[in-house]
């Protein structure tokens, strides 16, 4: 099998698992109680959140671990919105993952705030001066991502969080898809709040983690006992806690791994352009996560293509992971201009760190034969 989704889901790393073992056996301690057990079980939850603070280059205390990108999105966004009021205007972008995108649709429907979408090229990048453009005095929030799932486009947030700064918004950016390809340094991207799900660098999946500057109020989504320094109520998830502080420890430096898988996507890419006239590549050709090639090829559906593929053993996806099963078009090719049939023949192919030349030869073959067989 040559796997190619990564953006979906990475293999679980073998250190990680051992790291969370004996969290889930026989140092079952819950870290809140006074005892010895737990009392070690808290010494290891500090040591992983110290280690999550030391690679993005901030405090321990404006860690909180969650179950995943989706809660880190929700959290951030809800909490900053309803705890830091300036006003009811935040600004994000229409090809923001499902879960900043039905984030904002519920603080607009329920809490009464109006959304300012940012204007987008075909590539899905951002103008500055357009963005500039809608922030005002009472913009509570900015959000947007830091690299795209779907189309790989990478937003200056760096440049995007010192506008914002200028007017002193907080500003979240979803990372998820950033890990091990990108620089996520705090003092560098500039952000206020930054997500991570474990599951996309080799932890186990239900791990995730939300930076949240200490400037910030947080009003928390789950009320309880008041864990996670009162933003995240509930008995703390030590094992994965400790899991997802070893799989970011392991990754690569960024921009070594990110030139090496670059190189392979580039050829890909050139590869498959070459032998498919009907195709066309989606996002930036030159400003995109190193490890994503996504395409739209007239004359095919992009499920049945993926389903002709796996036959081949070879597997992609048609776009997000959180979409997979619907019949609707990306909405992020939508935001985009594309026409919705064209958008339902998209098709992703996100590489891993060992992802090898050879494979992607053979992935490249099996593309344009089963899309041969598709339009015959």
């Amino acid at each position: 099998m040559i796997y190619l989704d990564h953006a979906a889901t990475t293999p679980v790393k073998p250190e990680a698992l051992t790291a969370a073992w004996p969290w889930l056996t026989s140092e079952f301690g819950n870290p809140s109680s006074q005892h010895e057990l737990g009392a070690r079980a808290s010494s290891a939850l500090n040591q992983a959140r110290e280690s999550v603070a030391n690679f993005i280059g901030c405090r321990p205390s404006e860690i909180t671990f969650t179950s995943g990108g989706t809660e880190s999105n929700n959290l951030s966004l809800i909490g900053i919105a309803l705890a830091n009021p300036r006003g009811k205007h935040i600004v994000s972008a229409k090809t923001e993952h499902e879960s900043v995108l039905k984030c904002l649709d519920f603080l607009e429907r329920i809490h009464g705030f109006e959304i300012d979408w940012v204007t987008l090229d075909e590539f899905g990048q951002i103008d500055l001066a357009d963005f500039e453009s809608r922030l005002r005095e009472n913009t509570t929030l900015v959000t947007l991502m830091l690299a795209n799932n779907e189309i790989g486009t990478i937003h200056p947030v760096s440049q995007l969080s010192a506008i914002a700064r200028n007017f002193k918004i907080p500003f979240h950016t979803d990372a998820v898809q950033a890990a091990g390809w990108l620089d996520l340094n705090i003092s560098e991207l500039g952000v206020s709040a930054l997500s991570l799900s474990g599951h996309k660098f080799g932890a186990p999946k239900g791990s995730g983690i939300l930076y949240c500057s200490s400037r910030l109020t947080l009003e928390p989504l789950i009320h309880g006992g008041g864990q996670e320094f009162e933003r995240r109520s509930g008995t703390e998830n030590v094992a994965w806690a400790v899991a997802i502080a070893t799989a970011l420890d392991l990754l690569e430096e960024p921009e070594q791994a990110s030139k090496l898988i670059a190189g392979l996507r580039d050829e890909f890419i050139r590869a498959v352009l070459a032998a498919m006239p009907a195709a066309k590549l989606t996002g930036s050709p030159f400003n995109r996560q190193a490890a994503i090639a996504s395409f739209v090829i007239e004359g095919i559906n992009g499920e049945t293509l993926l389903l002709e593929l796996e036959n081949e053993q070879v597997i992609c996806s048609s776009g997000s992971a959180c979409a997979a099963g619907s019949d609707d078009p990306s909405h992020v090719l939508l935001a985009l201009g594309y026409d919705p049939d064209l958008a339902r023949t998209s098709i992703r192919f996100s590489l891993g760190h060992n992802t090898t030349a050879d494979e992607l030869d053979q992935a490249k073959g099996a593309l344009v034969r089963a899309y041969k067989k598709l339009t015959a």
